[in-house]
């Protein structure tokens, strides 16, 4: 994803997310962030003249943009359709990269937020944008599901919430076991909130 298509500053943008999430955000620096994004060192003032908060919250809104449309690329890829597969899906993303690629790395987003929700508030402002940036999307999908409308964004919270304690556990003990308990328990929850018998139109374009 930080392939030579990509110019510096989208870059940077894309390194520090995947820095954040292995490091957290106080031991993510500026020079590090330019080193793995293959970025002159310069080019940092000139890309984010507000530092590194700038960078940080660029990050965090990536992340929460890309977290938001993983759910439809979920949703249209699913053979058979639910409130629960969706959940499957979002669960099976992050226990196949555990599986593959260890777990050393977690949500930038969670992370961004355990190091700066006291300390800076625009980092905090722009966590609490991606979360929401990531509820939305699968709101509207649990609702193109069967799920009514006025309770699918309580049940995205949920999920999410499940979701991003799963992670959490899962780094600790090194084991898949806590997202694995999250599908097979929630998921019979999730469907039992299917109240229309065809899903709603798709509506998103």
């Amino acid at each position: 994803m930080a392939g030579s298509t990509r110019g510096p500053r989208e870059r940077m943008v894309f390194s520090a997310a995947q820095l954040i999430r292995r490091d957290g955000v106080t031991a993510t620096g500026m020079r590090e962030v330019a080193a793995h994004a293959q970025a002159p060192r310069g080019s940092l003032q000139y890309y984010f003249p507000g530092g590194k908060e700038q960078l940080v919250n660029e990050a965090v809104d990536w992340a929460g943009r890309y977290a938001g449309n993983r759910v439809t690329r979920f949703l249209d890829a699913l053979a058979e359709p639910s409130p629960s597969t969706l959940f499957a899906a979002m669960v099976g993303q992050w226990t196949e990269e555990f599986e593959s690629a260890g777990f050393g790395s977690g949500c930038p987003v969670a992370a961004a937020t355990v190091d700066c929700a006291d300390s800076t508030e625009s980092t905090r402002d722009a966590a609490a944008a991606a979360f929401a940036g990531w509820t939305g999307p699968v709101a509207r999908a649990l609702t193109e599901l069967g799920v009514p409308r006025q309770r699918a964004g309580a049940l995205a919270t949920v999920m999410i919430s499940a979701l991003e304690g799963a992670i959490l556990i899962a780094r600790a003990e090194r084991d898949v076991r806590a997202l694995t308990v999250v599908a097979r328990e929630l998921g019979p929850l999730l469907d039992g909130c299917v109240t229309t018998a065809e899903r709603e139109p798709d509506q998103r374009g």
